[in-house]
């Protein structure tokens, strides 16, 4: 039975491929983290040295992980599934049975700084409580692989109440010495903390090692909702925030291509054409990570955005416009652009055709697929048929 059925070629075929992914790398990693050495030291407290360009960045660099389009959905059609909900019997059987789903996108850390399993090679984790039991990354990766399903963990990065608490040192302060929080009462690390970036990509590498095909940074930049202007960062960091992001993600990617793994970043939807402050530039960016995500939620946008006058009003067009963009900002990239949508409700209540209006807006674009947001885990039926 298992030698006549596809899939099981294919997840045989896939393995194969990952290990001779991992052992063409290793030499070749070894000469990247050498050379990345050279310019960053990851035990240091913060980015120094100055300058105009990310350590090893050279105009035109392109990722050294070339993704593999029989690996990776041609159309990428997923949701995003909470630890929370994952972790209760049967849920996550229920969004792989979604008719037209392809792929899943886990929260292996969340807003709250919580980790969704417990990482042996991650002793902070444990240290700071984040890590809590909520799922099997080997399990969920086993049963998403078995329906022949992508499996995206995604990484909430710099956004990290509990490591900011428990570790103070790591995380951003107010001008009193206070630890700064958002306007949620949530507190943040330090995006210039070298610390900070091996603690958030050894937690990836866990995930990729339990078997996650792609893993995506959110809140991959500079903090925006709060009171910026009382935000004092620990250490001396004279590289600029829209170096310093594309860096970080520069590091990342050395350490988690060469485990077979895909990497990318979730971007704001106005980031295409606007530098925001927060060290989001996602040409910049792009160089380093296999796909771009931006979300491009058009209940997000002011009235009078792309000339509309109540952007949510018209979902198709505004993401259009958005992704529009995108296209020029990512043009002679190798990174995929696969946009963020909205299928949840905020001012007025979505429908099942706001939400393919928006689906037909990036197909329109040549997008490489989407996803569906919705903080509740709850989905339109019908949207990912469409």
């Amino acid at each position: 039975m298992g030698e006549q059925d596809p899939k099981a070629r294919d997840r045989e075929r896939r393995r194969q491929l990952r290990r001779r992914q991992v052992r063409i790398r290793r030499g070749v990693a070894v000469g990247v983290l050498l050379a990345l050495a050279a310019g960053i030291t990851l035990g240091a407290r913060a980015v120094g040295g100055g300058g105009n360009h990310p350590a090893g960045a050279k105009a035109g660099h392109q990722p050294a992980f070339e993704p593999d389009a029989a690996h990776t959905p041609k159309e990428i059609r997923g949701v995003h599934v909470t630890m929370a909900l994952a972790s209760l019997p049967g849920r996550l059987d229920q969004y792989l049975a979604m008719p037209g789903l392809n792929t899943i996108e886990l929260d292996v850390k969340d807003e709250q700084g919580r980790v969704g399993f417990v990482p042996r090679s991650v002793p902070l984790a444990r240290r700071t409580g984040a890590a809590g039991p909520f799922y099997d990354p080997k399990r969920v990766a086993g049963l998403v692989h078995q329906r022949g399903d992508y499996l995206v963990g995604r990484v909430v990065t710099f956004e990290d109440p509990v490591l900011s608490e428990k570790r103070p040192d790591l995380a951003i302060h107010s001008a009193d010495g206070s630890l700064w929080h958002t306007n949620a009462g949530l507190g943040w690390t330090n995006p210039y903390d070298r610390r900070v970036w091996r603690y958030n990509v050894d937690i990836a590498a866990a995930a990729a090692k339990a078997g996650f095909d792609e893993i995506q940074f959110d809140y991959v930049r500079f903090p925006s909702d709060g009171d910026v202007s009382l935000i004092r960062y620990p250490g001396t960091h004279t590289q600029a925030m829209r170096w310093t992001i594309p860096a970080f993600v520069q590091y990342a990617a050395s350490r988690l291509h060469p485990l077979g793994v895909r990497v990318s970043v979730d971007v704001f939807g106005l980031a295409a054409t606007r530098d925001l402050g927060i060290g989001q530039l996602p040409r910049r960016v792009s160089k380093y990570v296999d796909a771009v995500y931006p979300m491009v939620y058009p209940s997000h946008y002011s009235p009078g955005e792309y000339g509309i006058s109540v952007p949510d009003d018209w979902p198709g067009q505004t993401v259009s416009h958005s992704l529009g963009d995108f296209r020029r900002a990512l043009e002679g990239r190798h990174a995929r652009l696969v946009p963020w949508l909205q299928d949840f409700s905020l001012g007025r209540t979505y429908t099942l055709q706001d939400v393919r209006d928006q689906i037909l807006a990036a197909r329109a674009y040549h997008t490489d697929g989407f996803l569906l947001w919705n903080p509740l885990g709850v989905y339109t039926p019908g949207t990912l048929t469409h």
